[in-house]
């Protein structure tokens, strides 16, 4: 009787799971049939079965274009750029955001800085065209001071470090809550413990709340790590132009303007299928570096 009602239980789990696994089924494993295309010279009107096949031809051809290196530098130092301060900021906000006694401040100051993560980039983007664009509060303030306006989004000195920029003050409030909610595990008692040995705020800072996060930023930066060539598509799609291709444009953008404008399908698919690869080899390492330093397992 009890085998039959646990039996049934499972069941109706198991359904419950239906819909989202079907939804995964489709949309993300029966498009990885697509893959086929980056060994073929793909033809719509001959579809993915009546191409003809070329092997590694497409990946050989990627390795030898002068692009291929330069989006890829671009993908590297924007996606790390993102990665090494979208860690600290939000650290360093979390620890002083913790400082403050006053519990209405706190949530206030919180809910604050956590408001631009539920805005589309889309939305963020017209923000930061119109604070940077030529004529904006920037330049003004540049020009009051006795400067020359600067064409922010149209320099390759500026863009990149305006892309890291806007995605730290867009994402950093949810990391600093992930942190906040890692500082509450600490335990009061070592803090005690640490002022009944003359510790100051500094030193319990050093001694006593970075060590009991730290399993945390392990499992967070390693997490990121598989990240490294995602750069954000939509952010810069959603802000780049063409003359700032030099140093904006990344893989994410190269595939879409390769592969739906410029039809070479097979050549995208490639370089996707690449980025694929190299992320799967990446997110492998990031779960033995977070089992080695945080001793947490990523799956």
């Amino acid at each position: 009787m009890h085998k039959n009602k646990g039996r049934t239980g499972q069941l109706a789990y198991h359904f419950m799971m239906a819909p989202g696994m079907i939804f995964l089924v489709i949309f993300s494993f029966v498009p990885m049939l697509g893959i086929v295309m980056a060994f073929e010279n793909y033809v719509p009107a001959q579809g993915i079965f009546g191409s003809k096949w070329v092997g590694l031809a497409n990946f050989q051809y990627m390795l030898q274009i002068p692009d291929s290196w330069n989006i890829l530098r671009n993908t590297v130092i924007i996606a790390l750029g993102k990665i090494i301060f979208g860690t600290i900021v939000p650290i360093i906000f979390a620890l002083l955001l913790n400082e403050i006694r006053l519990k209405w401040a706190k949530k206030t100051m919180q809910t604050i800085v956590y408001l631009p993560n539920f805005l589309s980039w889309a939305v963020v983007a017209a923000i930061v065209i119109n604070v940077f664009d030529y004529t904006g509060p920037i330049n003004n303030f540049l020009t009051g001071l006795g400067m020359h306006p600067i064409m922010f989004l149209a320099s390759n000195h500026w863009f990149r470090k305006i892309m890291i920029g806007t995605d730290v003050w867009k994402n950093f409030g949810y990391g600093a809550i992930v942190y906040l909610a890692a500082l509450t595990g600490i335990d009061p008692g070592l803090y005690e413990a640490s002022a009944m040995d003359g510790a100051n705020r500094f030193k319990q800072l050093l001694h006593v709340t970075l060590p009991g996060i730290l399993p945390t930023i392990m499992l967070i930066s390693a997490l990121n790590l598989g990240n490294i060539l995602n750069a954000g598509f939509d952010q810069i799609y959603a802000l780049y132009n063409p003359i700032v291709y030099e140093t904006g444009d990344v893989i994410d953008t190269y595939v879409y303007r390769v592969g739906l404008l410029g039809q070479q399908y097979s050549f995208a698919t490639a370089i996707g299928l690449m980025k694929s690869v190299v992320s799967f080899v990446l997110l492998i390492s990031a779960n033995k570096l977070s089992i080695k330093f945080a001793n947490m397992r990523i799956f």
